[in-house]
């Protein structure tokens, strides 16, 4: 286990401490806000540093390559289904969100059955950081910030889409070379 490998775990090991701030009256109103924001941010930086250490340090691995945007998803979503219960995001770009998340995954265990490991391409690495900044700013709650928001949401569903039409296009051969 390498250390970009630790930081994804401990990636995963924040989430249900996220979970737990946004959902959970502890200390009372913005501060719990603000703990989930905090470890959000970090975990949100994990992801990069992860990947930075990786690919400086030549320690890319296949536990790596399945776990790192795995964590990254169960960290998006969980935020996500938190904010939607707080009436801050919108459930359509959510079930587009997770739609996407389950087709990909469907791939990648195609894909693993078959000995191959597919990585994250640059547009899903983009629709990723433009994700994780629209749950920043929504966690932030900037007051008038309602058109930035709903931009951002938009924004995030569009690349998701696209990010989806390139997976699978970029991937098509893991479908069809599959022995029925």
């Amino acid at each position: 286990m390498n250390l970009p490998n630790k930081l994804t775990c401990l990636r995963v090991i924040m989430i249900p401490f996220f979970v737990f701030f946004m959902s959970v009256n502890v200390f009372g109103g913005d501060i719990d806000r603000y703990m989930a924001l905090a470890l959000f941010c970090i975990a949100g930086f994990t992801d990069f540093l992860d990947g930075y250490i990786a690919r400086k340090h030549n320690l890319i691995t296949n536990f790596g390559k399945f776990m790192d945007p795995l964590a990254d998803k169960l960290l998006v979503v969980s935020a996500m289904i938190c904010l939607m219960e707080n009436g801050r995001f919108p459930s359509i770009a959510l079930q587009i969100i997770i739609a996407r998340e389950f087709i990909i995954s469907g791939f990648r265990l195609v894909a693993s059955d078959n000995g191959k490991v597919i990585a994250a391409s640059m547009m899903g690495k983009f629709k990723t950081v433009c994700t994780m900044v629209t749950m920043i700013v929504l966690l932030l709650q900037i007051k008038g910030a309602i058109q930035l928001e709903n931009m951002l949401i938009i924004l995030t569903v569009v690349l998701t889409i696209l990010s989806l039409i390139e997976y699978i296009y970029k991937n098509k051969n893991v479908i069809l070379d599959e022995k029925i």
